[in-house]
Order: C-alpha cells, then structure tokens, then sequence
C-alpha cells in the first residue's frame, strides 16, 4: 500500500476513530469521478470529489458527489460575498490547507479545520467513496458518518 494512504489510514483512526480501509488501483490512478465509480464499481453519485475553494482568500472545502458540479455563485452565496471573490484553490493553497496534494485530498485527516459544505446529493447512498490520500487510493464510508466527522453543513452548492 501506498505510504500516503497508510498515513491516512491511521491519521483517520487516532483523529475520529475510523477505521479506514483503502482500496488502491492501478498507478494510472482514477481523474475522474467516473474513473474511480468504474473502478469501485458503484454510482458516480457515490464518489465524494474532495474540492478546495478560495473564498476571500481563505480555504473552504466542499464535498460534491461525483455526479454533480459545484457551483461557485452558490458557495459565493453562502459565504455572503461577491462571485469574484470565489474561485478554485492553487494547488499550494490546497496543501498548505489539507496536506495533500490535488488528486488525492481526503474528505477529512487535514493541516487545519476547515469550513466544509456538504452536498446533499451524497445523502441518496448508503455508502460513499472518497481519497484516500493518493490518486490511486479510496475508502468507502457512510455518507452521514462522513457528514458527521468533517462537521460538514449540509448545502445546496452545486448546478
């Protein structure tokens, strides 16, 4: 297994009592949502899309289910400030926040706390798929469990 998914693993056991087990592929890896339901074997809908926002500057994580878009008027909506001020986080931005890097940034195991928005779309399963820590590597969780343990609010952010 992958160092980094190791870590995780065991970061997410001491921090919140999860015990993770994750499933790696190939070095390829999965890009998308698509790549990773097809490797899994689930729903698109079930693959949590870990994504990082700059919101005036500061990280905000929002966790979309596979099938669905986040919109950034609706998170600059929440946040209570102009469009503009939203956009996607710089790759540096994403792991001096979480720790990791693009492609692999886990739902929950970050640098800091986080704010983190929560899909509702992802409450329609009883189980979800999310990082691992690596491109290559997921888990699989109850979607409330997870809710619960980012302390994510439940909103509508996605087109």
């Amino acid at each position: 297994m992958h160092a980094r998914a190791t870590e995780f693993a065991e970061v997410a056991q001491d921090r919140y009592g999860l015990a993770v087990e994750p499933v790696e592929f190939p070095e390829a890896g999965t890009p998308t949502a698509e790549d990773a339901a097809d490797a899994v074997g689930c729903e698109v809908g079930q693959i949590v899309k870990s994504l990082v926002f700059s919101v005036d500057d500061d990280p905000v994580l929002c966790l979309t289910s596979g099938a669905e878009h986040a919109d950034e008027a609706a998170i600059a909506e929440w946040a209570g400030v102009d469009e503009d001020a939203v956009s996607m986080a710089s790759p540096d931005l994403v792991r001096e926040a979480t720790g990791w890097a693009i492609g692999g940034v886990p739902p929950i195991c970050h640098e800091q706390e986080l704010p983190t928005l929560f899909d509702p779309a992802l409450g329609a399963y009883d189980s979800v798929w999310a990082a691992a820590g690596t491109p290559t590597s997921v888990w699989e969780i109850d979607p409330e469990r997870l809710r619960e343990v980012t302390d994510g609010e439940v909103v509508e952010f996605t087109e």
